[in-house]
């Protein structure tokens, strides 16, 4: 078949590939000599894949799909490295189904329909079922996509797609329904060293001709995250470097030297992770930017989960700057956001971003003492039974018990706000939260007590000396803060005291400890 949008053709000949099946292989270049180590040490069987043994159970839908014992088509989503493309090279390898690739970066509507035609013709003739792979999926745009729906559905060609992004997201949902969802996971620091060292002594790699010093496989597993594509082009270039020293051992000094990324002494699981960390939250609470861009560059350098330090942001923006800047919990949302959606190496931007943000913003943790005074009492067994008025009163015969009987609707009244209690009755008059004086909670805490007076029906204070030049408040004044208009400095009281208790010093959930994991333990994952 003639289509620009095609791999180079080919089938994985030779002893560093599967033989070509008699239906033929269209997509793949030969393994050669002169491949990279990456191509080189792709799994030639699929005992040799590791890292997703959650897929290779006897019967699973991976092994159907290799073995070529199941015709369905499937999605295989998961990070670049995890093993897609080395799948689609074991489908390839069957005996009994013509193989074609096509990739979305170039591959167009009129390639995937001839594949198709192909396909129907070869089927009605009685020939090889035809398995198309299609990498990059989430490139394809939604017409691209429908042109496949007929094929799939009708088994003329058992679609296999891969694809880093949320298949959610990123493909269409009537082709998500006809396939299997396969997801493959990261590879963890174990997988990657397994396979290092693989490619160290066997054949299709350095073939033992050189060694790999332990501090220089642990920096190359660091640098990997996950990605053994990335781990063994980096041992690629390590031994290319060790050669031209003419060293028959790979160093630190040399792992660093061929990938010009030094080595950081940062141990995912030891005292330097929690070490960091901890200098990063304190670092935006303390408002210092430039320390928390460093640590954050830290700990991506060194390969930490985005996933972790997305998770931190989100927490202190809640736990640190608050009401301060109530934007502060959308920009953290979205930079978690972007982690799933956007990935590395581009996601870091996003969270240089948010980190920024965070670390500039005004701080106030008054919603950590709120929440956490509030789960105190709760845990003490204070709060009673929900007032009747507040209960709800929308099935039948609620009202027939009192439910909503007295209940005041607030939109009713100009100020749109009612004295009413809300609280249970040995709870009445306690002040869980108490508002800060900086950034947008100043207007909160001028605010707050004159909704707290009205809600709970208590009389205005005492007025204070005027100045000459001073206006006495008005009703009107009082009334327009509770919708935010302007008030008189007479209107403005001390910030409310949580009725005779401290209400700081309490662990809420969330809480940051001094070692830099929060008090759900997040920190030690």
């Amino acid at each position: 078949m003639e289509s620009d949008a095609l791999f180079s053709l080919g089938a994985p000949t030779g002893s560093r590939g599967a033989p070509e099946g008699p239906a033929g292989v269209d997509g793949f270049t030969p393994v050669a000599d002169d491949s990279p180590l990456p191509v080189r040490m792709r799994p030639a069987s699929l005992d040799e894949l590791i890292g997703q043994d959650h897929l290779l159970a006897p019967g699973a839908p991976l092994r159907q799909l290799v073995s070529g014992g199941a015709g369905m088509s499937v999605i295989l989503w998961g990070p670049p490295g995890s093993g897609k493309t080395t799948i689609a090279h074991l489908v390839a390898g069957a005996t009994d189904r013509r193989f074609v690739a096509l990739s979305a970066l170039s591959a167009g509507v009129k390639d995937v329909r001839a594949v198709i035609e192909t396909a129907r013709r070869q089927r009605r003739s009685g020939g090889p079922q035809t398995v198309l792979f299609i990498d990059e999926v989430h490139r394809f745009s939604k017409t691209q996509q429908d042109s496949l729906l007929a094929a799939v559905e009708d088994r003329t060609v058992t679609l296999l797609a891969a694809t880093t992004e949320n298949p959610y997201f990123s493909v269409i949902s009537p082709l998500l329904s006809r396939c299997v969802l396969l997801t493959l996971q990261p590879l963890d620091d174990d997988a990657v060293r397994g396979l290092l060292r693989r490619a160290v002594a066997d054949e299709r790699g350095l073939g033992g001709t050189l060694t790999l010093a332990a501090e220089a496989e642990d920096h190359l597993v660091r640098l990997a995250s996950g990605d053994v594509r990335k781990a063994l082009t980096a041992l690629e270039a390590a031994a290319a470097s060790a050669s031209a020293l003419g060293v028959e051992r790979i160093d630190l000094a040399t792992a660093e030297q061929a990938v010009d990324v030094a080595a950081v002494r940062y141990d995912r699981d030891g005292d330097a992770h929690y070490d960091v960390v901890s200098a990063f939250i304190k670092s935006m609470r303390g408002s210092d930017v430039d320390a928390a861009v460093h640590w954050l560059a830290r700990m991506l350098v060194a390969g930490e989960d985005a996933r972790f330090i997305a998770r931190r942001l989100v927490i202190f923006a809640s736990e640190d700057v608050g009401m301060a800047d109530p934007t502060a919990l959308s920009v953290a949302t979205a930079a978690a956001h972007a982690v799933e959606y956007v990935g590395l190496p581009e996601v870091q931007l996003n969270l240089a971003q948010a980190v920024i943000h965070l670390a500039t913003a005004p701080k106030s943790n008054s919603a950590t003492t709120a929440i956490g005074a509030a789960i105190a009492d709760v845990r003490a067994g204070r709060g009673g039974s929900v007032p009747r008025g507040l209960r709800d009163a929308h099935y039948a015969g609620a009202r027939g018990l009192g439910h909503g009987t007295g209940y005041r609707y607030p939109h009713d009244d100009q100020r749109g706000v009612v004295t009413q209690q809300y609280v249970p009755d040995d709870l009445v008059g306690v002040d869980y939260y108490q508002p800060g004086p900086h950034g947008a909670e100043r207007s909160v805490a001028t605010r707050l007590p004159l909704l707290r007076r009205i809600v709970r029906g208590l009389p205005a204070p005492p007025a204070r000396p005027e100045s000459p030049t001073a206006t006495p408040p008005t009703a009107t004044a009082v009334a327009g803060s509770c919708d935010g208009s302007p008030v008189t400095p007479q209107a403005a009281p001390a910030l409310a005291v949580r009725n005779g208790r401290a209400a700081t010093g309490v662990d809420g959930p969330g809480t940051t400890q001094d070692d830099g994991t929060n008090a759900a333990g997040e920190g030690q994952q």
